[in-house]
C-alpha cells in the first residue's frame, strides 16, 4: 500500500455529472472507487476522471488552512522538485534566450517559493493561487503579487507572460480544456509552458491501482501522456519535451531497488509524475 498524497476528504459537497474533457464523450465505465468518490474511464479516449465531480463552488472550500499547512511544511521539497523539472528541459538556456522584460506566471504558486526564486533571477513575476491562506503568506512574507482564485478569473493581460508554469494543478481543475485555453491567451507568442501532473500510465499507478497515492479526492483528472498531448494541441500548444520521474515512492521498496527503478523510470518514461514543455502554436492564432 502507498501513502497517499495529502487530500481533503470527500463528502458533503454537491456533485454533478460531467462529460470527458478530452473527447466530450459521455459513455464511460467504472475504473476505481475509493474513499467515497469514484473514477471512471472514458469509453472513447480512455481518459480517467472523477464522475460525478464536486461543483466548483464547493471544491474551492477544500483549499484552506489544512492545505496551507501542508504546503508550508513541504515547500522546500516541492521547490527542489520544481527546479529539477525545469533543469530537465534546459530552463537556463531558455531563460538566456528570452528578451528583456521577461515575465513568469506560476499558477498554483502556493506560498510563492518558486516565484521568489524567479524574482531573484530578474523576472517580473505573478502568482495565481486558490488557497487564500497560502497566497496571503506569499504576499505578506515574500512581497509577491498573487491573485487569489482560479486563473480564469484573474485580471491578467493577454500575451504578457514569457513563461507559464503549473505543477500538480491541472489534475485539480474541473475544466482542463478551458483552463489551458485561458493560459494560451496569457502566453506571449514566443513563450514557454511547463505542466507537471501525475502519470496514470506510470509504474506505480499500474501496480497500486486505487491505492495509488494520486488516486485522491482532490484529483478530478488523471492524465496519460497521449491525452494530455491531445488536449494541449487542441488548445493551441505544440508539445516539445516530455520527462517522467519516480519509479517507486519512498517506503515501497528498499533503496537498492528504488534507486535503479527511479533511473529506469526517467529513461523509459514510466515515472509516477510527468512534465511537458510546450510552446504556443503560431498556426492557432493569438
Amino acid at each position: 500500500m502507498s501513502c497517499k498524497t495529502f487530500s481533503m476528504p470527500a463528502g458533503g459537497e454537491r456533485t454533478a455529472s460531467v462529460e470527458c474533457p478530452i473527447c466530450f464523450g459521455s459513455a464511460h465505465r467504472p475504473h476505481w472507487r475509493t474513499e467515497g468518490f469514484a473514477f471512471v474511464r472514458c469509453s472513447g479516449c480512455g481518459h480517467v476522471y472523477q464522475n460525478p465531480q464536486p461543483v466548483f463552488a464547493d471544491l474551492e472550500r477544500r483549499y484552506q488552512d489544512d492545505y496551507f499547512t501542508y504546503e508550508r511544511t513541504n515547500e522546500e521539497a516541492f521547490f527542489k522538485l520544481m527546479l529539477l523539472g525545469l533543469a530537465d528541459i534546459g530552463f537556463e538556456g531558455i531563460e538566456a534566450g528570452l528578451p528583456a522584460g521577461k515575465a513568469f506566471l506560476d499558477i498554483g504558486c502556493a506560498t510563492g517559493k518558486l516565484l521568489a526564486h524567479m524574482k531573484s533571477r530578474g523576472w517580473a513575476v505573478q502568482g495565481v493561487e486558490i488557497s487564500r491562506p497560502a497566497a496571503e503568506f506569499g504576499m505578506r512574507e515574500r512581497q509577491l503579487p498573487i491573485f487569489i482564485g482560479p486563473v480564469e478569473r484573474a485580471p491578467l493581460v493577454r500575451g504578457s507572460f514569457s513563461f507559464v508554469h503549473f505543477s500538480h494543478v491541472i489534475e485539480h481543475v474541473p475544466d482542463p480544456r478551458g483552463f489551458l485555453t485561458r493560459i494560451r491567451s496569457l502566453l506571449a507568442r514566443e513563450g514557454h509552458l511547463v505542466v507537471v501532473t501525475p502519470n496514470i500510465e506510470g509504474l506505480q499507478a499500474r501496480l497500486l491501482r486505487s491505492a495509488w497515492r494520486s488516486a485522491i479526492a482532490d484529483h478530478l483528472h488523471l492524465f496519460k501522456a497521449a491525452n494530455l498531448d491531445r488536449l494541449l494541441r487542441e488548445c493551441g500548444f505544440i508539445p516539445l519535451d516530455w520527462v517522467t520521474w519516480g519509479g517507486l515512492a519512498k517506503g515501497l521498496a528498499p533503496e537498492p531497488i528504488k534507486r535503479p527503478l527511479d533511473r529506469l523510470a526517467k529513461r523509459f518514461g514510466f515515472g509516477d509524475v510527468m512534465l511537458c514543455h510546450a510552446r504556443p502554436d503560431p498556426a492557432a492564432g493569438p
